[in-house]
């Protein structure tokens, strides 16, 4: 059996590697455009700002090694011009000496990946404008900064790659600016736990300017303008254009395989395209979203790997299935750290599902333990089944363990008040008897059996403040007096059942604290008290972060930049 593969990065790599741990007798020979295999794109950004210091730690493997460990034959510098399903054929062109050749095969692997978006804008081809998705756009880029020092540069786009690049480039001491055409950065999350990552860009000295889209460049004679559509011209010495990645399907198209959405190629489950021998994985394909089972696209290394391998089971003559991704992420934001899994709610809305959610402010371990520090969990489940829809997360330790063990929950169907049942690691340095996933849990359980009732950010603005509700701060004096929402009274939640009859039992009362704990607390005391009681979700914390980032963000986008 012979296997041409093209793409020798994530999906493509796995899939030759794979498919000769299962066949020692196969020929697999591997085309790779770029320079490079099995590189780790995700690390590119670290290379910018001299985390990772070598460059050959980018690579996993090179052709060299690939052949003597699997005896693949993998050809860097090597473009596919075209597929000829009719032959069995592939029609590759030598980038080095300009050459073709045609390749036979009897199962062909597609793994093309994804080309960033570079909108056809005035002055796009500057040599000031970079895109970061190659090792070799990574090399370009670094050489750019080392041989010209640039002061300042604007970021396009608050996605992943966006992300961490602006704080690379902060890290190396430029003046970065971060343009993003939404309302918010990183869009996987909701626009109230965003908040949290757009505080860290913002207290790291990153310019953010949201609700702002770019309109061209004009390169001048000390460096390169970015025309803005609602705020004042930008100059700067650079620019990264990080608005996000297409699927590179034409050899896909031409050879006339179905595509699906945004040009993706279109799979079943054992990743077979519309026409036989032909297989696709990574990037490039559309996949089936494990929550709602839904069309999608996941440009994320995991699944690309996943999906290789499952590839060259079916090659082998295994019998594999994808079952869909559920788009579990994390990223570095200088010292925080933010993650997702499954859907959030706008999308959860979009498509109709019935939702409820639970925000809380969970410490990372051990109060007692030093060190500690405070996290938001948002989890957002089916109303009447339970069903756990998704997860964000965003704080500072232990982030990365607890989206872990909510994304095994929604792939296990695990629902959402049976979070209580974990039974989870614990001591006092890494976590709490009452692990934060346990406690969102509980809360649920709580909800479930109505023994808590919640209130929530987006409805504060709609709160009646003309005495028809009690509105209630159970927070200490000194804390309410450093801020507090407009309106509410302050009834400290130990003073509570002494103060209880300043209260009127006719009148429902919204309840908030810190972290939604005393709060709660004072709502199981009025509830047993015979008052109707709304406890807010997530505690004057978030409220405060969400409020401050929605005043920061209008300030940015009447100034035009941060100040």
């Amino acid at each position: 059996m012979k296997v041409v593969i093209i793409g020798g990065v994530a999906g493509g790599a796995t899939a030759a590697a794979r498919i000769r741990r299962l066949d020692e007798q196969a020929e697999i020979v591997v085309f790779e455009r770029s320079g490079f295999i099995s590189y780790a794109n995700c690390g590119l950004p670290y290379y910018i700002g001299g985390t990772i210091e070598d460059e050959n730690n980018l690579t996993l493997q090179t052709p060299e090694s690939f052949w003597r460990r699997f005896r693949v034959k993998m050809n860097v510098h090597h473009e596919a011009m075209a597929i000829h399903p009719d032959s069995k054929t592939v029609t590759v062109k030598n980038l080095e000496n300009g050459k073709t050749l045609t390749e036979s095969y009897d199962k062909l692997v597609l793994s093309p990946g994804a080309k960033p978006i570079k909108p056809g804008l005035d002055g796009i081809d500057s040599d000031k404008i970079f895109t970061l998705r190659t090792v070799e756009d990574t090399l370009r880029l670094k050489k750019y900064t080392d041989e010209h020092h640039p002061k300042s540069a604007v970021v396009v786009g608050g996605g992943f790659i966006g992300i961490e690049v602006a704080e690379n480039l902060r890290e190396l001491g430029i003046d970065v600016t971060l343009v993003e055409a939404a309302d918010q950065l990183m869009a996987p999350f909701d626009r109230d736990m965003a908040s949290f990552i757009h505080a860290e860009i913002r207290k790291n000295s990153i310019h953010l300017m949201l609700d702002t889209m770019v309109e061209g460049f004009a390169d001048t004679d000390c460096g390169i303008d970015v025309k803005l559509k609602n705020a004042p011209t930008l100059h700067t010495d650079m620019v990264v254009m990080a608005i996000g990645v297409a699927p590179e399907t034409t050899l896909a198209k031409e050879a006339g395989l179905e595509l699906g959405i945004k040009g993706s190629i279109v799979v079943n489950d054992k990743m077979e395209t519309s026409i036989p021998d032909i297989y696709a994985v990574g990037d490039a394909v559309q996949i089936k979203n494990f929550v709602t089972d839904t069309d999608t696209l996941i440009s994320l290394a995991g699944p690309a790997n996943k999906q290789g391998r499952v590839a060259a089971d079916n090659i082998c003559g295994g019998d594999s299935h994808y079952n869909g991704g559920q788009g579990s992420s994390v990223i570095k934001i200088f010292d925080m750290t933010a993650a997702t899994t499954g859907i959030n709610e706008k999308t959860a809305k979009s498509l109709g599902i019935a939702t409820d959610k639970v925000i809380l402010s969970p410490m990372s371990h051990a109060g007692y333990y030093p060190g500690g520090k405070m996290m938001t969990m948002k989890v957002l489940f089916e109303k009447e089944s339970y069903r756990i829809l998704g997860a964000q997360i965003v704080g500072f330790d232990g982030v990365d363990k607890r989206i872990d063990v909510l994304a095994t929950a929604i792939r296990a169907g695990i629902k959402a008040y049976e979070l209580t049942e974990l039974d989870l690691a614990y001591a006092p340095p890494y976590s709490s008897a009452k692990d934060p996933v346990n406690m969102a849990g509980y809360i649920i359980e709580n909800m479930k059996n109505g023994i808590v009732k919640q209130w929530y950010y987006e409805e504060d603005e709609t709160l009646p403040r003309d005495g028809s509700i009690t509105l209630l701060d159970t927070r200490t004096p000194m804390e309410y007096s450093m801020g507090h929402v407009k309106g509410f009274i302050n009834i400290p939640v130990d003073e509570l059942r002494e103060r209880i009859g300043e209260l009127d039992r006719s009148k429902p009362v919204y309840v908030i604290c810190q972290s939604g704990l005393r709060s709660y607390i004072a709502s199981r005391i009025l509830m047993g008290n015979g008052f109707d009681t709304y406890n807010f979700a997530g505690g004057f914390r978030f409220y405060d972060a969400v409020r401050n980032d929605k005043a920061l963000n209008k300030k940015s986008t009447l100034c035009g930049m941060d100040d």
